[in-house]
């Protein structure tokens, strides 16, 4: 496809986008209010941006940013930490707080995420996973229309069953994510028939997408990834987990030991990005979504299905596209590499990357080594090869990425 032909399908793609990108718009304005109300309410000062060492007690810059965490998110309490390396590590910190040995989990949104499979022990023999504590395991199917089921999840609830785990976004299926408004029946039903059960959900890329979050329909803790959405694009490393007290006294437990908790966790560097990245979290999310919805409604035209539509009611930053083909997989990520801030020289290839059942190839030339918010694709090497675009810091940036994919599959 020429420079001419692209041109003029990006046009005519952003005619279709306009009215979408209005909403998202709003959604950002809405978001940022909070934020800023939050920021203000705490009043959040130079001194919160200031470094800290050895056991970290009385750590206003940590302190301060949990009690804005727990407020944006309706709940009573947080952890945000630098120390949790990933989404997975906080949601593996979830689990490994709220489970016992004998206990039961139940994923409300059929089979979790890749990386998620190795921690719970349904997939390979990874040591310290929850089948090795004798945690047992079962999952609800979503209904045909791709939300939970709530007749299927209760009949599926043992006296055993401690807690229940949704998954907002679709990872590597193809399916749409789930908003959180649209968990709010299943969850009031959970509650309703065992009050005792600690309902979790995976936030991870969902995260200002939306005016609420999934704690504001019930959930008892959101978990998710600070190099994702709600860091902005600035936050360096970390996971948050928000949810009520009993349950963030538990998993901070798990954290640091039992006896200390939350209390303790220094920070040599300064807290800056994370306050930084969080207040630019609304306006990155933005940008992301903008570039997504212009993404399908590129695909759509050339006649590729894309999951969600350029129109859809987004509840995360991803956007998926099948490739039918290896080739396109490849190609699509390459483009995306080729016009990067980083590593554009890089050739992405497909590996064998832990914690996956097959092979992925991943685009992604960040500032923040594999931070999701920032323009980056990646696709497990199966058909039919389905390519998972995600982020981009600027609409700009990710709308000259669309240039070089059309120009490299379209070839």
């Amino acid at each position: 496809m020429n420079t001419e032909k692209i041109n003029l399908l990006l046009a005519q793609a952003e005619t279709l986008c306009g009215p979408v990108f209005s909403r998202f718009e709003r959604i950002e304005e809405e978001n940022t209010r909070r934020v800023l109300d939050a920021y203000r309410r705490f009043e959040v000062a130079q001194r919160h941006f200031s470094a800290t060492n050895g056991y970290g007690y009385d750590d206003v810059g940590r302190d301060t940013l949990e009690r804005i965490y727990a407020s944006l998110f309706g709940t009573e309490a947080a952890l945000v930490r630098p120390h949790i390396v990933s989404g997975t590590a906080a949601l593996a910190l979830a689990l490994f707080g709220i489970l016992r040995p004998g206990d039961h989990l139940l994923s409300c949104t059929g089979t979790p995420y890749d990386t998620m499979r190795t921690v719970i022990g349904i997939e390979g023999s990874a040591p310290g996973s929850l089948k090795e504590m004798n945690v047992t395991y079962s999952q609800a199917e979503l209904t045909p229309d791709g939300q939970p089921d709530t007749a299927q999840i209760l009949r599926l609830i043992r006296p055993e069953t401690r807690a229940v785990l949704f998954q907002r976004s679709r990872g590597y299926d193809w399916r749409a994510s789930i908003l959180p408004q649209n968990m709010a029946e299943t969850i009031a039903a959970i509650r309703n028939q065992r009050p005792d059960i600690t309902i979790i959900c995976d936030n991870c890329y969902g995260e200002f997408t939306q005016p609420k979050e999934p704690t504001h329909y019930g959930a008892h803790i959101a978990v998710g990834s600070l190099i994702k959405n709600i860091g902005g694009g600035l936050a360096p490393t970390g996971g948050y987990l928000c949810g009520d007290k009993a349950s963030i006294d538990r998993i901070s437990a798990r954290l640091t030991a039992p006896g200390i908790g939350a209390e303790e966790g220094s920070y040599a560097a300064s807290y800056r990005p994370f306050y930084q990245g969080l207040f630019m979290a609304p306006h990155t999310v933005c940008q992301a979504l903008k570039t997504a919805a212009l993404t399908a409604a590129v695909f759509s035209l050339i006649g590729m299905e894309t999951s969600p539509a350029y129109d859809a009611d987004r509840s995360d930053i991803i956007q998926a596209v099948k490739l039918h083909s290896r080739e396109k997989l490849i190609s699509y990520c390459r483009a995306i590499q080729s016009v990067s801030p980083v590593d554009a020289f890089a050739v992405p290839e497909p590996w064998d990357m832990p914690g996956y059942e097959d092979q992925v190839i991943m685009a992604a030339g960040t500032f923040v080594s594999g931070a999701s918010v920032e323009l980056s694709a990646d696709g497990p090497m199966r058909d039919p090869f389905i390519v998972y675009q995600q982020g981009a810091l600027t609409y700009a940036h990710g709308k000259i990425a669309l240039k070089s994919i059309l120009g490299a599959i379209e070839a």
